[in-house]
């Protein structure tokens, strides 16, 4: 499967993101990066608690969401801050960035080949 946009996807991007220089790719690239990570947290959080967010119809736990802690992490893009989800009791262990880990540049590629190849299989579906 290749993970590679189209022209018009390309074209919808520098238009959606009023790129003009090299910068302005790089800066959108990074906040793009940075909305995929905090995704994948909150995924992870509601995998975790078994329970979507304000969703307490389905909530079989004990345990509940508890706010969020701040974490710089360095990536190629350079560094970022993002929004760790954190747990009542403790529990939650991210996978996607684990706890203590601060360099996270060498997963970047995978992450966003994973978020290109889903956002494109949704869209052939």
């Amino acid at each position: 499967m290749e993970n590679v946009l189209s022209k018009e996807q390309l074209l919808e991007f520098i238009r959606k993101n009023n790129i003009q220089s090299v910068s302005d790719i790089y800066e959108s690239l990074k906040d793009l990066f940075k909305d995929l990570l905090q995704s994948f947290l909150e995924a992870e959080i509601e995998e975790s608690l078994g329970y979507e967010k304000y969703d307490v119809k389905n909530k079989q736990t004990t345990n509940s969401r508890n706010g969020y802690s701040q974490k710089t992490v360095k990536t190629k893009f350079g560094e970022m801050e993002l929004d760790i989800p954190r747990d009542r009791e403790g529990e939650f262990e991210p996978k996607i960035i684990p706890k203590y880990k601060r360099d996270i540049s060498e997963i970047e590629d995978k992450i966003i080949a994973l978020y290109f190849c889903r956002n494109d299989n949704t869209r052939h579906s």
